[in-house]
Protein backbone atom coordinates (compact mmCIF):
# COMPACT_ATOMS: atom_id res chain seq x y z
CA UNK A 1 0.00 0.00 0.00
CA UNK A 2 1.41 3.56 -1.03
CA UNK A 3 2.89 5.58 1.70
CA UNK A 4 0.20 8.06 1.68
CA UNK A 5 -2.27 5.50 3.16
CA UNK A 6 -0.16 5.59 6.61
CA UNK A 7 0.66 9.60 6.58
CA UNK A 8 -3.71 10.30 6.31
CA UNK A 9 -5.50 10.07 8.94
CA UNK A 10 -8.94 8.62 7.94
CA UNK A 11 -11.29 8.18 10.32
CA UNK A 12 -15.21 8.01 9.88
CA UNK A 13 -16.33 9.64 13.06
CA UNK A 14 -19.02 12.36 14.43
CA UNK A 15 -20.40 14.64 11.19
CA UNK A 16 -17.55 14.98 9.48
CA UNK A 17 -17.02 17.68 7.18
CA UNK A 18 -20.07 19.86 6.09
CA UNK A 19 -21.38 19.88 2.83
CA UNK A 20 -21.75 23.68 3.47
CA UNK A 21 -18.11 23.64 3.52
CA UNK A 22 -17.35 21.41 0.64
CA UNK A 23 -19.68 23.64 -1.79
CA UNK A 24 -18.12 26.31 -0.46
CA UNK A 25 -15.01 25.53 -1.14
CA UNK A 26 -13.20 28.25 -3.88
CA UNK A 27 -10.86 25.38 -4.83
CA UNK A 28 -13.76 23.78 -7.33
CA UNK A 29 -13.08 26.32 -9.88
CA UNK A 30 -9.75 24.78 -10.66
CA UNK A 31 -10.87 21.40 -11.58
CA UNK A 32 -11.29 20.91 -14.77
CA UNK A 33 -14.50 19.36 -15.93
CA UNK A 34 -15.17 15.70 -18.08
CA UNK A 35 -17.79 14.66 -19.64
CA UNK A 36 -19.34 10.85 -19.28
CA UNK A 37 -18.70 10.08 -23.32
CA UNK A 38 -14.63 10.50 -22.16
CA UNK A 39 -15.16 9.06 -18.69
CA UNK A 40 -16.42 5.88 -21.14
CA UNK A 41 -15.70 6.74 -24.68
CA UNK A 42 -17.48 5.34 -27.32
CA UNK A 43 -17.91 1.36 -27.26
CA UNK A 44 -16.69 1.00 -24.68
CA UNK A 45 -17.89 -0.63 -21.38
CA UNK A 46 -18.13 0.87 -17.94
CA UNK A 47 -18.15 -1.66 -14.80
CA UNK A 48 -19.13 -0.08 -11.66
CA UNK A 49 -17.50 -2.24 -8.76
CA UNK A 50 -19.68 -1.39 -5.87
CA UNK A 51 -18.29 -2.78 -2.02
CA UNK A 52 -22.17 -2.75 -0.91
CA UNK A 53 -25.81 -2.16 -2.01
CA UNK A 54 -26.17 1.84 -2.57
CA UNK A 55 -22.45 2.90 -3.32
CA UNK A 56 -23.19 2.91 -7.06
CA UNK A 57 -25.52 5.20 -7.03
CA UNK A 58 -24.17 7.32 -4.39
CA UNK A 59 -20.66 7.52 -5.98
CA UNK A 60 -22.01 7.57 -9.31
CA UNK A 61 -25.79 7.73 -9.82
CA UNK A 62 -25.78 10.73 -12.24
CA UNK A 63 -22.90 9.23 -14.09
CA UNK A 64 -24.85 6.17 -14.63
CA UNK A 65 -27.78 8.07 -16.51
CA UNK A 66 -25.59 9.58 -18.62
CA UNK A 67 -23.60 6.19 -19.79
CA UNK A 68 -27.35 5.00 -20.13
CA UNK A 69 -28.54 7.99 -22.01
CA UNK A 70 -25.60 7.21 -24.44
CA UNK A 71 -25.69 3.80 -24.68
CA UNK A 72 -22.81 2.04 -22.84
CA UNK A 73 -22.84 -1.22 -22.46
CA UNK A 74 -22.39 -1.67 -18.65
CA UNK A 75 -21.76 -4.30 -16.06
CA UNK A 76 -22.62 -3.68 -12.27
CA UNK A 77 -20.63 -6.11 -9.74
CA UNK A 78 -22.08 -5.88 -6.45
CA UNK A 79 -19.20 -7.11 -4.14
CA UNK A 80 -20.87 -7.79 -0.76
CA UNK A 81 -24.78 -7.82 -0.23
CA UNK A 82 -24.31 -5.11 2.63
CA UNK A 83 -25.78 -7.28 6.09
CA UNK A 84 -23.20 -6.32 8.19
CA UNK A 85 -24.96 -2.60 8.54
CA UNK A 86 -26.76 -3.38 11.56
CA UNK A 87 -24.98 -4.78 14.10
CA UNK A 88 -27.31 -6.24 16.91
CA UNK A 89 -30.71 -4.75 14.98
CA UNK A 90 -33.77 -7.38 15.70
CA UNK A 91 -35.52 -5.08 13.14
CA UNK A 92 -32.44 -5.92 10.51
CA UNK A 93 -30.99 -9.07 11.05
CA UNK A 94 -28.29 -10.00 8.65
CA UNK A 95 -30.38 -12.62 6.91
CA UNK A 96 -32.90 -10.19 5.95
CA UNK A 97 -30.23 -7.39 4.74
CA UNK A 98 -28.53 -9.86 2.37
CA UNK A 99 -32.46 -10.10 0.98
CA UNK A 100 -33.29 -6.32 1.08
CA UNK A 101 -30.31 -4.50 0.47
CA UNK A 102 -29.88 -5.73 -3.32
CA UNK A 103 -33.63 -5.00 -4.00
CA UNK A 104 -33.12 -1.33 -2.90
CA UNK A 105 -30.36 -1.30 -5.59
CA UNK A 106 -32.92 -3.04 -8.45
CA UNK A 107 -35.09 -0.43 -7.18
CA UNK A 108 -33.25 2.37 -7.14
CA UNK A 109 -31.62 1.66 -10.38
CA UNK A 110 -35.11 1.11 -11.64
CA UNK A 111 -35.82 5.38 -10.42
CA UNK A 112 -33.49 6.33 -12.13
CA UNK A 113 -34.38 4.82 -15.45
CA UNK A 114 -32.02 2.44 -16.21
CA UNK A 115 -33.30 -1.38 -17.77
CA UNK A 116 -31.96 -4.12 -15.47
CA UNK A 117 -28.38 -4.05 -16.29
CA UNK A 118 -25.43 -6.84 -16.02
CA UNK A 119 -25.14 -7.54 -12.62
CA UNK A 120 -22.48 -9.80 -10.97
CA UNK A 121 -23.01 -10.80 -7.30
CA UNK A 122 -20.06 -11.87 -5.37
CA UNK A 123 -21.06 -12.02 -1.88
CA UNK A 124 -18.37 -11.76 -0.41
CA UNK A 125 -18.29 -10.92 3.68
CA UNK A 126 -19.69 -7.30 4.52
CA UNK A 127 -17.11 -5.83 6.47
CA UNK A 128 -14.47 -8.07 5.52
CA UNK A 129 -13.31 -7.46 2.12
CA UNK A 130 -9.94 -6.09 2.49
CA UNK A 131 -8.97 -10.00 3.34
CA UNK A 132 -10.48 -11.30 0.19
CA UNK A 133 -8.44 -8.66 -2.04
CA UNK A 134 -6.64 -10.77 -3.64
CA UNK A 135 -9.17 -13.49 -4.34
CA UNK A 136 -11.56 -10.11 -5.48
CA UNK A 137 -8.67 -9.08 -7.84
CA UNK A 138 -8.76 -12.35 -9.56
CA UNK A 139 -12.34 -12.58 -9.79
CA UNK A 140 -12.26 -9.23 -11.81
CA UNK A 141 -9.42 -10.06 -13.87
CA UNK A 142 -10.81 -12.92 -15.00
CA UNK A 143 -13.97 -10.70 -16.14
CA UNK A 144 -12.27 -7.55 -17.22
CA UNK A 145 -11.41 -6.30 -20.70
CA UNK A 146 -8.74 -4.62 -22.12
CA UNK A 147 -10.95 -1.16 -22.91
CA UNK A 148 -13.23 -1.62 -19.59
CA UNK A 149 -13.83 1.45 -17.92
CA UNK A 150 -13.67 0.54 -14.02
CA UNK A 151 -15.28 2.25 -11.48
CA UNK A 152 -14.58 1.72 -8.09
CA UNK A 153 -14.04 3.58 -4.82
CA UNK A 154 -10.87 5.13 -3.74
CA UNK A 155 -8.06 3.30 -2.25
CA UNK A 156 -7.69 5.44 0.53
CA UNK A 157 -11.66 6.54 1.35
CA UNK A 158 -11.51 5.45 4.52
CA UNK A 159 -13.98 2.54 4.94
CA UNK A 160 -11.97 -0.56 4.82
CA UNK A 161 -14.11 -2.40 2.59
CA UNK A 162 -14.22 0.56 0.09
CA UNK A 163 -10.45 0.62 0.05
CA UNK A 164 -10.10 -3.09 -0.44
CA UNK A 165 -12.49 -3.19 -3.40
CA UNK A 166 -9.99 0.08 -4.77
CA UNK A 167 -6.94 -1.66 -4.45
CA UNK A 168 -8.18 -4.95 -6.08
CA UNK A 169 -9.84 -3.28 -8.77
CA UNK A 170 -6.57 -1.72 -9.35
CA UNK A 171 -4.76 -4.98 -9.80
CA UNK A 172 -7.32 -6.58 -11.59
CA UNK A 173 -6.71 -3.63 -14.20
CA UNK A 174 -3.47 -3.78 -14.53
CA UNK A 175 -3.60 -7.34 -15.03
CA UNK A 176 -6.41 -7.35 -17.68
CA UNK A 177 -5.69 -4.00 -19.40
CA UNK A 178 -8.66 -2.19 -18.32
CA UNK A 179 -8.73 1.72 -16.88
CA UNK A 180 -9.22 1.81 -13.16
CA UNK A 181 -11.56 5.41 -12.08
CA UNK A 182 -11.72 5.71 -8.47
CA UNK A 183 -14.79 7.86 -7.16
CA UNK A 184 -14.66 9.22 -3.39
CA UNK A 185 -17.57 8.75 -0.96
CA UNK A 186 -16.27 8.36 2.61
CA UNK A 187 -13.43 10.49 1.72
CA UNK A 188 -15.75 13.90 1.64
CA UNK A 189 -16.31 12.99 5.32
CA UNK A 190 -12.83 12.63 6.68
CA UNK A 191 -11.01 15.34 4.64
CA UNK A 192 -11.59 18.41 4.67
CA UNK A 193 -10.95 21.16 1.37
CA UNK A 194 -8.18 21.31 -0.43
CA UNK A 195 -6.67 18.66 2.11
CA UNK A 196 -3.21 17.23 1.18
CA UNK A 197 -4.34 13.51 1.17
CA UNK A 198 -6.55 13.84 -1.82
CA UNK A 199 -5.13 13.65 -5.15
CA UNK A 200 -6.73 17.00 -6.87
CA UNK A 201 -4.53 16.96 -9.52
CA UNK A 202 -6.41 13.01 -10.70
CA UNK A 203 -9.45 14.58 -9.78
CA UNK A 204 -12.33 15.69 -12.29
CA UNK A 205 -15.73 17.14 -12.09
CA UNK A 206 -18.73 15.62 -13.68
CA UNK A 207 -21.62 18.50 -14.02
CA UNK A 208 -25.18 16.96 -13.66
CA UNK A 209 -27.88 18.35 -15.25
CA UNK A 210 -30.59 19.44 -12.82
CA UNK A 211 -33.16 16.74 -14.06
CA UNK A 212 -30.53 13.70 -13.61
CA UNK A 213 -29.27 15.48 -9.90
CA UNK A 214 -33.10 14.75 -9.24
CA UNK A 215 -33.27 11.56 -10.13
CA UNK A 216 -30.53 9.92 -8.48
CA UNK A 217 -31.96 12.00 -5.22
CA UNK A 218 -34.73 10.17 -5.58
CA UNK A 219 -32.97 6.74 -6.07
CA UNK A 220 -30.84 7.51 -2.96
CA UNK A 221 -34.48 7.16 -1.06
CA UNK A 222 -34.85 3.73 -2.15
CA UNK A 223 -32.32 2.93 0.37
CA UNK A 224 -34.68 2.82 3.08
CA UNK A 225 -32.34 0.14 5.75
CA UNK A 226 -29.63 2.91 5.08
CA UNK A 227 -31.65 6.00 5.58
CA UNK A 228 -34.17 5.56 8.12
CA UNK A 229 -33.19 5.02 11.65
CA UNK A 230 -33.38 2.01 13.57
CA UNK A 231 -35.76 2.20 16.27
CA UNK A 232 -35.20 -1.39 17.41
CA UNK A 233 -31.29 0.01 18.98
CA UNK A 234 -32.18 3.82 18.87
CA UNK A 235 -28.97 4.28 16.15
CA UNK A 236 -29.74 6.93 13.69
CA UNK A 237 -29.76 6.74 9.94
CA UNK A 238 -26.37 5.28 8.97
CA UNK A 239 -26.40 7.60 5.75
CA UNK A 240 -28.08 11.06 6.20
CA UNK A 241 -28.17 14.65 7.04
CA UNK A 242 -24.45 16.06 5.35
CA UNK A 243 -23.71 12.50 5.13
CA UNK A 244 -26.06 12.05 2.13
CA UNK A 245 -26.20 16.11 1.21
CA UNK A 246 -22.47 15.50 0.50
CA UNK A 247 -23.27 13.43 -2.48
CA UNK A 248 -25.30 15.20 -3.95
CA UNK A 249 -23.86 18.42 -5.43
CA UNK A 250 -24.58 19.64 -8.88
CA UNK A 251 -21.46 17.52 -9.71
CA UNK A 252 -19.45 13.59 -9.19
CA UNK A 253 -15.93 13.64 -8.95
CA UNK A 254 -13.38 11.15 -10.57
CA UNK A 255 -10.06 10.28 -9.96
CA UNK A 256 -8.35 9.23 -13.56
Amino acid sequence: MCTAAATCERRIEGGGTTSLAWQGWPGWAGLPTIGADELVPPGARAVIVAPHPDDEILACGGLLQLLAAQGSDLLLVAVTDGDASHAGSPLWPQERLRRVRPQESAQALETLGLAPPAWLRLRLPDGGVAGMAPHLATLLAERLQPGDRVFTTWRLDGHPDHEACGWACASACSASGATLVEMPVWGWHWAVPGDMCVPWHRARRLPLPASVLQRKRAALHCFASQMQGDPSTGQPPIVAGDALQRLLHAWEVYFL
